[in-house]
């Protein structure tokens, strides 16, 4: 499935996801990309089993030349296992990644595309017109960790925070927010470690102005939900493997 989350004419947010062929055993993801004009950049591209899936879905929107800059927001194999096929198909492209998951996330196979290695604190970079912010997100769940907003379009890629278990098909927006943290709160407990590093994550996010919530698994938060959503997160404790 495709949506388009944002477009204003040059600027477009799409996300991949809810793949009908997916096996059992493999965790959803969500990736997303943005065309800027002649520049597109690809956000958790994905692991090794979709990769010829992805090619396909991001050649309907983009030139491949034009895919010049990749993200990977840690270092998990569904967020970027497959790297060595995309670093064959994207030889002059650059990938944004933490500092230290670099020597890890080599061994997905890393010749042609460049390592841009992100500082703890972040940074930005520009496409055309959009600027993009890394935004630390530290331990939530790995520790080292970063999100993606984009100041224009006010959406939020929030990697794992803001994820849900959910079954084949399900919409990619939320609905039903009570509903919705079912879905969401055994992930949260158990795969986020640290309640001082989630706060600081608040802490920084509800300073950002966000229309848009969209994790790497489940559903896109939009309007009110994003409050909600970081209400809801704010109040619940995390860490529960350690009693």
């Amino acid at each position: 499935m495709k949506s388009t989350i944002f477009y204003n004419g040059r600027h477009q947010w799409i996300v991949f996801g809810r793949d009908p062929d997916k096996p059992d055993k493999i965790i959803d993801t969500n990736q997303y990309m943005i065309v800027d004009g002649d520049k597109s950049f690809l956000m958790d591209p994905g692991g090794i089993e979709i990769f010829s899936s992805m090619l396909a879905a991001v050649l309907r929107h983009t030139e491949i030349e034009n895919l010049v800059d990749i993200f990977a927001s840690h270092q998990d194999p569904d967020i970027i296992s497959s790297l060595g096929l995309w670093d064959e198909a994207l030889p002059k492209a650059t990938l944004h990644a933490p500092w230290i998951w670099e020597s890890f996330i080599r061994h997905f196979g890393l010749n042609n595309i460049n390592y841009n290695a992100i500082p703890d604190d972040g940074l930005s970079i520009v496409l055309n017109n959009a600027k993009l912010q890394f935004i630390p997100a530290h331990y939530l769940h790995s520790s080292g960790n970063f999100h993606v907003y984009d100041p224009q379009a006010k959406v939020l890629m929030s990697g794992d925070v803001g994820a849900a278990l959910e079954t084949p098909g399900a919409s990619m927006y939320v609905e039903d927010f009570e509903e919705h943290t079912g879905k969401m709160k055994m992930f949260h407990q158990r795969w986020m470690p640290s309640n001082r590093a989630k706060q600081d994550w608040i802490n920084r996010v509800r300073k950002l102005d966000i229309e848009y919530m969209a994790p790497q698994h489940g559903r896109i938060f939009k309007g009110e939900d994003v409050q909600n959503f970081l209400n809801w997160f704010e109040r619940l404790d995390v860490g529960s493997a350690v009693e």
